[in-house]
């Protein structure tokens, strides 16, 4: 019963893949590497939900016969909070967003790669509530030889305001993909932020469970019981059994130090032969996993504190690779 339905989710992938052809996209080669993306647009877009940052959303990344990005959920909803797919990142200031806790019901409050949003009746801020878009800002896409760039521009009347740059490059003559991005503030107030990337890995539709291992450059310990899907070994998250349609499974992860040489995971899939190498030139604040049957989830965090007219950087690098089948 469980192959029928995951033949049947792949069947479904498939059909999401065609309709999803309408969505604004773009691709991008290196000769190596072939991505493509949606690109954020207010009212078109693949993805409007007020969650994720709306730009970099890679709906597939092929190297030697592998494609380690696509859609995870059976259903797409362009509005529902986590209906995206790829490296996609999410802001978040103290468990919240920039500036939700001092807005009243009906003000407004930033998050940052969506545009100014309309706080609700909630006290506490959740990211699957579908906010109001009152502002979605000004997005800017340029594009070349391998390489697209995304500007999101914000102002609003709290003192808020930036420059959002993001820029998606795969090397020359590598398997590489890098993420840059440039977040500059604009407005009168400070911009205290945290950004994480989810990394929805879906590689080679492969359901989560043994022969997937996350690799990290530290020794990790789980927060959390991860109920028997998986266990920590050394340096390593294994899987140790396959998830069914609906479970999932999550955990804080501890172990890291304050050097950027920690943002260091891997994550491969040894039936597949195929794995990710992901580094960054910033240290690690937090780190999350999560994992549902169609995705594999390392969450490494950033934290920044920007003041007005200053600006913060950072890179993310992936590299992808081929290993002997087991």
């Amino acid at each position: 019963m469980a192959k029928i339905r995951w033949a049947f989710f792949l069947l479904l992938q498939a059909a999401l893949l065609a309709a999803a052809a309408d969505f604004p996209q773009a691709e991008i080669s290196n000769g190596l590497i072939r991505a493509r993306l949606y690109l954020p647009d207010p009212n078109n877009g693949y993805y409007r939900g007020t969650r994720f940052d709306w730009s970099g959303v890679i709906y597939s990344l092929q190297y030697e016969g592998h494609d380690y990005f696509g859609p995870w959920l059976e259903k797409h909803d362009p509005k529902l909070h986590d209906a995206i797919a790829g490296p996609v990142e999410e802001f978040r200031t103290k468990d919240s967003a920039l500036g939700y806790d001092e807005a009243n019901p009906g003000e407004t409050f930033i998050k940052i790669g969506v545009g100014v949003l309309r706080k609700g009746k909630e006290e506490r801020y959740a990211f699957s509530i579908p906010f109001e878009i009152v502002d979605p800002g000004r997005w800017q896409v340029r594009q070349g030889d391998g390489w697209i760039e995304f500007t999101h521009t914000l102002s609003d009347s709290s003192g808020y305001g930036y420059l959002y740059t993001k820029r998606i490059s795969l090397v020359a003559g590598e398997a590489e993909m890098i993420l840059d991005h440039t977040l500059r503030n604009t407005g009168r107030r400070a911009i205290a932020t945290s950004v994480y990337n989810h990394n929805f890995f879906t590689l080679d539709r492969l359901p989560s469970g043994p022969g997937f291992v996350v690799r990290f450059g530290f020794v990790p310990t789980a927060t959390r019981d991860m109920r028997g899907f998986a266990e920590i070994r050394g340096r390593e998250l294994v899987y140790l059994k396959e998830l069914a349609p609906g479970e999932t499974f999550g955990t804080g992860i501890t172990g890291y130090g304050q050097d950027a040489r920690d943002y260091d995971i891997r994550v491969e899939n040894l039936k597949a032969g195929a794995g990710v190498h992901i580094t960054a030139d910033r240290p690690i604040s937090n780190f999350f996993f999560w994992s549902a049957r169609t995705t594999v989830c390392p969450e490494p965090y950033m934290e920044f504190n920007i003041a007005p007219g200053a600006e913060a950087s950072w890179r993310i690098r992936y590299e992808f690779y081929k290993l002997p089948t087991r």
